[in-house]
């Protein structure tokens, strides 16, 4: 979804839940979505329900919820976030597919194009390469003239002036 515009965006992912502007160029749109946790009926004789909970759990895999959190610089999707507890049993963010899916199905014109291959640039696996966000996408005018404290022991405030 890389350099996606944002009305291609809205097209196959929808209208986001929550709009934030950042600044004169960056926005944030957020996405949610969320599935059932499976049920499983009970056996008198073998647990079924119980078993597949507890391998679900015990695999990270039992995920039901996903926010994405896209970050538009100049109108273009710039930076993807997936926050909640996302896992699949195989595959990190699995269960956000359920907000990008209608993206990855058909993909737009602005989408940027990933070269394939078996676990490819983009995967259960391994997300994709990005670059670095712009300074105007990433930083306020305010936070331009100050810095984190390097020193852990210092009195001074956690952020200071920034030294020219």
């Amino acid at each position: 979804m890389i350099g996606m515009t944002s009305y291609d965006l809205q097209a196959c992912a929808g209208i986001p839940a929550a709009t934030k502007q950042l600044n004169d160029t960056t926005q944030i749109f957020t996405y949610t979505g969320s599935r059932p946790q499976p049920g499983f009926g009970g056996s008198t004789i073998i647990p079924i329900g119980d078993i597949v909970t507890t391998l679900l759990q015990f695999t990270g895999g039992a995920g039901t919820t996903c926010t994405a959190v896209v970050r538009l610089d100049h109108d273009r999707v710039s930076d993807v976030h997936y926050t909640g507890n996302t896992d699949e049993v195989i595959g990190e963010d699995g269960i956000c597919s359920i907000i990008t899916r209608g993206c990855a199905r058909q993909p737009e014109g602005t989408m940027k194009k990933s070269a394939g291959g078996f676990f490819g640039p983009v995967s259960a696996f391994k997300p994709p390469k990005t670059p670095n966000q712009s300074t105007s996408a990433t930083y306020s005018s305010q936070a331009g003239g100050v810095v984190l404290n390097p020193d852990p022991k210092s009195t001074d405030s956690a952020i200071i002036p920034r030294k020219e």
